[in-house]
């Protein structure tokens, strides 16, 4: 992150590939103080940047004026999602280029308000109601300016994140065990990513509003803080009623403000809501209990699920159903483990909202108990199950396996910090931004920092 007077300036990973075709709309300055415009091409060769017949060790295009762009082609989106695809995006700002190993990234480098703007619009539709809109301003600029605020907090326990593997502190005679999770700190050649693993940015590919240049502005430099720093701001399409602890998503930390948060105005009756325990969890998926989130208000979803986000409409309670040979060889290819036949798939742990944090996978050859909920997430889907919240049922056991498997589950995501859908409906109903920010943050505080 490099500063600009008081706004800072980010740099945004966009593309890594062998090859990048571009488009430099309006006059571009490169690095070697030539101007260049037009469609462009370069590509790795060597351990270089072949670009224009000479060689580079890096490449980078200032734009002359405000007014220019630059256009990326087969830029992945979703990567590893069941909606992945490839688009075309157009970019402001500046347009850089590095080796990386044996291909090139695209690091677009921009200031935070301009990307906040793309950011709004490529998470959610830029026609959402004016209180999500700054809701989700502030929630995006937190998320991303928070590991950024000091080189110390950029580099503290690297070893404990980056998707570490790491075992329990107990284990069991003839079980192994697998948890692992994933952080944006893996990115080592630019701040964030442009994509799901951590915020959807897709530069001014997706329509922007008025309405969404009024939130950036309305909301200027506006975080949210805990304790003088500023919070790690979560946030995931549909918290399924109660929303998670970041811990047992993360890394082993705990956040005040990232805790259990019923999702509605009061208590759900005819629930015990300890959804660790696993009857209670149990009773709670397989039920749809109120909540801000639980909603088929087409128009309301529509402000938060962009086009290829409404092609999925069970997000607050799902089915899945497996033959035995579809679940065995999902796992088998996901996992990179030979389980054999599936034989039993038990809850061990569960976190604050019913999600699996822990999930004992039995089969013919092997055992092993996988975690946390994203690699779980991962290892039972062709993409990744829309969240770990979920029970089992077998059915058609023959010789002690069963040949089929239902997965039911609740919400879409991690759960962590703001729920967007249940965000959207609140902002439709009366809530004010702060009053949204500060339902699912526990004891955040708003302040603007430029």
């Amino acid at each position: 992150m490099k500063q600009d007077n008081t706004e800072p300036i980010i740099q945004v990973g966009i593309l890594t590939a062998s090859q990048i075709s571009f488009v430099l709309n309006g006059n571009f300055i490169s690095t070697n103080n030539c101007l260049y415009t037009g469609k462009r091409l370069a590509v790795h060769r060597k351990g270089k940047i072949l670009f224009n017949g000479d060689l580079l060790d890096e490449l980078s295009f200032e734009p002359t004026s405000a007014n220019c762009s630059f256009d990326l082609n087969d830029v992945v989106i979703g990567i590893d999602f069941h909606w992945q695809r490839k688009e075309n995006q157009r970019f402001k700002g500046s347009l850089k280029m590095i080796v990386d190993g044996d291909k090139l990234t695209v690091i677009n480098e921009i200031k935070v308000e301009d990307y906040l703007t793309s950011v709004i619009s490529s998470e959610m539709s830029a026609n959402a109601s004016d209180e999500l809109l700054k809701a989700h301003a502030v929630i995006s600029r937190s998320w991303l300016l928070c590991p950024l605020q000091s080189q110390e907090a950029r580099t503290k326990n690297q070893d404990e994140k980056n998707g570490t593997e790491r075992k329990t502190n107990y284990k069991l005679p003839t079980t192994n065990y697998l948890i692992k999770w994933y952080e944006r700190d893996a990115h080592t050649h630019f701040d964030v990513c442009a994509d799901d693993h951590c915020q959807r940015y897709q530069g001014i590919t997706r329509a922007s509003t008025q309405s969404v240049e009024k939130a950036i502005e309305a909301t200027r430099g506006e975080v949210l803080m805990f304790e003088n720093k500023i919070c790690d701001a979560r946030y995931s399409k549909s918290c399924g009623g109660i929303s998670e602890t970041f811990e047992n998503c993360w890394a082993p930390e705990h956040y005040p403000y990232l805790t259990k948060v019923i999702d509605n105005s009061t208590k759900p009756k005819g629930f015990e809501l300890d959804l660790t325990l696993e009857e209670n969890a149990v009773k709670w998926i397989r039920q749809s209990p109120e909540a801000f989130c639980n909603t088929t208000d087409k128009r309301v979803l529509s402000q938060v699920l962009n086009n290829y986000d409404q092609e999925t409409t069970d997000f607050y309670r799902w089915k899945v159903e497996y033959r035995q040979a579809e679940l065995a060889e999902i796992i088998h290819r996901r996992s990179g483990i030979d389980f054999g036949e599936i034989v039993d798939l038990i809850p061990v742990k569960r976190g604050e909202s019913g999600r699996l944090i822990e999930l004992k996978i039995i089969g013919t050859k092997k055992t092993i108990i996988v975690g946390k909920e994203l690699e779980i997430r991962k290892w039972l889907s062709d993409s990744h199950l829309y969240s770990s919240a979920f029970v089992i049922d077998k059915s058609e056991i023959i010789d002690n396996i069963p040949q089929h498997f239902t997965l039911s589950g609740a919400g879409w995501g991690h759960g962590v910090g703001l729920c967007q859908i249940g965000a959207a409906v609140m902002g439709e109903i009366g809530y004010l931004y702060n009053q949204i920010l500060l339902h699912y943050f526990t004891g955040a505080e708003l302040k603007r920092i430029y």
